[in-house]
């Protein structure tokens, strides 16, 4: 069965806001107010670890990885409480996936976010019964771009990982294709926008609307 695995934060939802959230309710607690903002849309798609270093950066403190991983626990606790405050799926999400499954295809979700806080969102945003499959960062000993989780959600949704495509929105994402052997194709409503070429995906993915054909095309 051809099989269209999917990352989740940044690709089916913009998660960016609660994700942000969580990491200043880090910072407010350490008496350093809001730090994170707009502009840190993008590291927040690279983790709360990413986001914590990008707010201590900000503020000029030294750090360590011991207080990241002192901090990280509370992220994540914050987040848990306000998973779906802001976050969004982006306009023709599911009913592209529906299409795919419609036509055929398996479809699962493979994303770097610990399993079940991913569990949760997709449950909270109506979509958990359109995927086979799903993997997190903590489902396995290792996540992408490390290629096993990738073969998981592939095997687990019940298809063949030699066909199969990633949709995705990161360098992580393009890097784990390249690891797996797969095609990748990239979000340009992600945070980087149309910049995100310049990792030479497959293809680009400008709306869901134009995903049904895109699958067709890369795994005929």
């Amino acid at each position: 069965m051809r099989t269209v695995v999917f990352d989740l934060d940044g690709t089916l939802a913009d998660t960016s806001d609660d994700l942000l959230a969580a990491a200043n309710a880090c910072f407010v607690a350490d008496g350093h107010g809001v730090v994170l903002d707009g502009r840190d849309r993008l590291v927040a798609f690279h983790g709360g670890r990413a986001m914590l270093r990008a707010g201590y950066d900000r503020l000029g403190i030294s750090y360590s990885e011991d207080d990241i991983a002192r901090h990280y626990p509370r992220l994540l606790a914050a987040y848990a409480e306000g998973i779906d405050t802001h976050t969004r799926l982006y306009p023709g999400a599911a009913e592209a996936v529906e299409a795919l499954r419609a036509a055929g295809f398996a479809t699962a979700i493979c994303t770097n976010k610990p399993e079940g806080l991913a569990v949760e969102l997709v449950r909270r945003l109506g979509i958990a019964p359109l995927f086979g499959a799903l993997i997190g960062a903590d489902t396995l000993p290792t996540r992408k771009p490390d290629p096993a989780p990738y073969v998981a959600s592939v095997q687990r949704a019940g298809g063949d990982v030699a066909r199969s495509m990633l949709i995705g929105d990161t360098e992580t994402d393009r890097k784990t294709g390249l690891a797996v052997g797969v095609p990748v194709a990239l979000v340009t409503f992600g945070p980087e926008g149309r910049a995100i070429e310049r990792l030479e995906p497959e293809a680009l993915l400008d709306h869901f609307d134009d995903l049904p054909g895109l699958a067709l095309r890369l795994l005929k």
